[in-house]
């Protein structure tokens, strides 16, 4: 595989108008592109795309993951949107430390999880430097 791959996410949904309004209103996010049974969202340095789908993931796990800057505030603001936030054991109002990381993204991260409209399970980041 060439090393100048770029890396897209996709996130399953059974109802396409249902998770376009749902990362509108709760994330405030606007698709870039449409095509039939998909959309494109493009954040600062990443992509990912909603696609209407018969099976659906079972939320088990980390499916997709944003980094923000300052974690508490963008947890508080999309509280405020009605987001709601997984709690886990250890986690401070919905907010893990996490500890390690990848040596080129810091020592450790902060973050936090929630699910979409259709049950994905969305992560947030921030590294501690």
């Amino acid at each position: 595989m060439p090393t100048n791959f770029r890396f897209e996410s996709r996130l399953p949904t059974q109802d396409l108008d249902r998770a376009r309004r749902w990362y509108r209103e709760k994330l405030g996010l606007e698709p870039v592109e449409e095509r039939p049974g998909g959309l494109r969202y493009e954040g600062a340095s990443g992509v990912f795309c909603l696609y209407a789908s018969a099976g659906a993931s079972d939320g088990s796990f980390t499916q997709a993951g944003f980094y923000v800057d300052d974690l508490e505030a963008t947890v508080a603001a999309l509280r405020e949107r009605g987001v709601v936030f997984e709690e886990y054991e250890g986690a401070v109002n919905g907010i893990m430390e996490v500890p390690g990381n990848y040596p080129s993204k810091g020592s450790a991260e902060r973050a936090a999880w929630f699910r979409d409209s259709e049950g994905n399970l969305i992560g947030l980041g921030q590294v501690v430097p």
